[in-house]
């Protein structure tokens, strides 16, 4: 059953990213159809805000699965797991 769950999960991540692919290209045809600049740059906060939202949902994920285990094993596979997800929050941070 687990891996039926994987095969769910996995398949509405790639819908988010096909939504968020489908934001990047329409802002491809805004610029095309010479659309007002602050129509576009509305849309780009639109895309900017669903990329932010996908990357948070994808680190929460990764300290539920991937850091809560090294955690829970403790030696030096903790430690680099940690130091991955602090830097990865920094990097969101300042994007």
């Amino acid at each position: 059953m687990a891996g039926q769950n994987q095969k769910t999960h996995k398949d509405d991540v790639l819908m988010r990213l096909r939504r968020i692919e489908g934001q990047v290209r329409g802002l491809q045809r805004l610029v095309e159809q010479d659309t007002y600049c602050i129509d576009i740059l509305t849309q780009v906060s639109a895309t900017t805000r669903a990329l932010q939202s996908f990357a948070l949902q994808m680190l929460d994920e990764h300290m539920a699965t991937c850091v809560s285990h090294a955690v829970a094993e403790g030696g030096q596979e903790r430690e680099v797991k940690l130091k991955e997800a602090s830097d990865a929050i920094a990097r969101l941070v300042r994007s």
